[in-house]
């Protein structure tokens, strides 16, 4: 049973990680069940299709959170009882939760109290959940990232295993809850579903994927694309939607750029795909990500990343091999990584090309699976080697007096 407060419809890195997951282990021969909070409103369950596979999905009520074009939530004052009605109606082997907001504690407690075996991912950062609630003044602000980040220890901490996608979002939040033993295990992607090109490039077409939230600084990005050198005759494509369009909208109008910056919005995955292919280089501003899904879709599709200094990015984006990394509000140096990319000569850009398809290859889906089919058996594991400098990490029981380490 695995559990979150987001799924698709949604598009977010909890969200695709919980997807690919679940298709992969119901492929597998395993029995899969969902929860997450219903994408209309009304609760439900039963049988849906994701990437042409079948599971069961249980959909929690769910009210929209106003101030939010798109976010619904779980109802708080109902997630524990129907944690454990869930529990108790189809008696998972395992329960593996992907945030401890509302849906994690809920099946959380109640698989404990159960004795069934608990892991728990964590995709979130208490920093990014503040800023969906930018009404409450700045001390209040700081008291909520604190009680998130204690919520957060406090739910994790009943888990048997706790992981995260990468070594510095393990660090950071082993850091922020003070629990300990966390693996670095990456969401992973499967690169057969994305088509590179080494064809000759006839436009220079800056790409960014994501949710259009503050947290991603797309801001910076259409400042340091206005930057570019007019004979570039450089596009913009930004995909994704969220809260943060009509101030992209106007910020785009205001620089004198809205005629070669596209905002797609939300597209078919056939579209984005043909997007990634035809790409020339792909931005991502943004200084929250704990691991970058999109960024890895990006290199999956052969294209080098220039990227902000912050969090994950650095694991993926290797400075002067598939890309540039910039310090965050740096613009003229976003701009000009920009330009190194696009002006880089045939030789020297096709080797960034092949460095992105590399460094991806180690974030290979089914090694991911392998290893949290692993994890749900009980069995001691070695976070697989996906950094930029192999992190060695000591196998230890976990907690709960498992044989999990």
């Amino acid at each position: 049973m695995l559990g979150g407060d987001t799924f698709a419809p949604d598009i977010n890195g909890s969200a695709s990680f919980a997807k690919r997951l679940a298709v992969e282990l119901k492929k597998r021969g395993h029995e899969v069940h969902m929860v997450a909070p219903s994408p209309d409103g009304p609760g439900r369950s039963g049988m849906e299709t994701h990437d042409g596979v079948e599971f069961m999905v249980h959909r929690l009520t769910s009210w929209r959170w106003l101030p939010h074009p798109w976010l619904r939530f779980a109802l708080p004052w109902r997630i524990k009882a129907n944690g454990r009605r869930l529990i108790e109606q189809y008696k998972p082997d395992v329960v593996h939760f992907q945030s401890h907001i509302i849906v994690g504690t809920g099946l959380a407690e109640a698989a404990k109290a159960a004795g069934i075996r608990l892991i728990g991912t964590n995709h979130t950062m208490a920093e990014n959940i503040a800023q969906h609630v930018t009404i409450l003044p700045g001390p209040a602000l700081r008291w909520l990232i604190k009680s998130q980040w204690k919520a957060a220890a406090d739910v994790y901490s009943l888990a048997d295993v706790v992981t995260t996608p990468t070594k510095r979002s393990s660090d950071y939040f082993e850091k922020m809850t003070g629990l300990t033993d966390v693996h670095s295990i990456s969401n992973g992607i499967d690169t057969s579903n994305y088509v590179p090109s080494f064809e000759p490039r006839t436009e220079n077409r800056v790409v960014f994927v994501g949710r259009l939230d503050e947290e991603k600084c797309i801001h910076e990005l259409l400042q340091a694309f206005a930057l570019l050198d007019p004979s570039l005759d450089a596009k913009l494509d930004i995909v994704g939607h969220g809260e943060d369009l009509h101030r992209l909208e106007r910020l785009a109008r205001d620089l004198h750029i809205t005629d070669r910056v596209t905002f797609h919005g939300k597209i078919p995955d056939e579209q984005l795909r043909d997007i990634l292919t035809h790409g020339a280089v792909f931005a991502m501003p943004s200084r929250a990500e704990l691991q970058c899904i999109a960024a890895m879709e990006a290199m999956a599709s052969a294209l080098p990343v220039v990227a902000a200094n912050a969090m994950a990015l650095p694991h993926l984006v290797h400075p002067g091999e598939n890309g540039y990394l910039y310090e965050p509000g740096d613009i003229p140096a976003f701009a000009a990584h920009l330009t190194s990319v696009l002006t880089a000569p045939p030789a020297e850009y096709t080797a960034m090309k092949k460095a992105s398809q590399r460094i991806v290859a180690k974030h290979d889906l089914q090694a991911t699976v392998d290893t949290f089919e692993a994890l749900y058996r009980g069995e001691t594991v070695t976070d697989p080697v996906t950094e930029s400098v192999p992190v060695a990490k000591r196998s230890k029981p976990a907690r709960g007096g498992s044989s999990a380490g």
